[in-house]
């Protein structure tokens, strides 16, 4: 594996466990009103990964073979605690695919942050049993495949949150 991968890897590997544990944390009950906003940070961080990874050539597994591993583990418990959390506005609206399929999808951003979790975790496992090339491949497909829409709609409903909770105010009446 070139430097260049491996230092892409190491790095993206970085991003996808700060999310993990960014998540888990929220997930936890840590961030108070803040929520959306620290999801919002999280989701922009490892977006940022995402963007990286498919502004790269594409990642080629030799063989075109991805290496067996154990199932994943179950992160619905992540998932279900972010649904409680985020009860009020966990249910929004998201065009798929601006160019394709063009009607309005219900979504929720419990389910979209977790699938983003869940793919990173997959790429993670190759990353530490020493499989980097692997996990960069898992990460770009994955992130073409599933984990980048994912993202995406999170941060346009986070960014919605964030700017509603900002600029959704009562007017201010002047004494005069």
């Amino acid at each position: 594996m070139s430097d260049e991968w491996s230092a892409l890897a190491e790095e993206i590997a970085g991003h996808a466990q700060d999310y993990v544990d960014g998540l888990t944390r929220v997930a936890g009950g840590e961030g108070g009103d803040a929520i959306w906003s620290l999801l919002l940070v999280e989701v922009a961080q490892v977006s940022l990964a995402g963007a990286k990874l498919g502004a790269n050539r594409d990642v080629i597994l030799a063989g075109n073979y991805e290496p067996p591993m154990s199932e994943d583990p179950d992160i619905d418990g992540v998932r279900t605690a972010l649904a409680e959390r985020l009860e009020a506005v966990d249910d929004y609206a998201e065009v798929f695919d601006p160019y394709k399929d063009t009607g309005v999808t219900p979504y929720r951003l419990s389910d979209d942050l977790t699938a983003v979790a869940a793919d990173l975790i997959h790429g993670l496992r190759h990353y530490h049993a020493g499989r980097p090339h692997e996990a960069l491949w898992w990460w770009q497909y994955s992130y073409f495949n599933t984990w980048g829409n994912h993202a995406g709609a999170a941060m346009r409903a986070l960014q919605a949150l964030a700017a509603h909770s900002r600029l959704d105010v009562a007017e201010e009446t002047t004494a005069v």
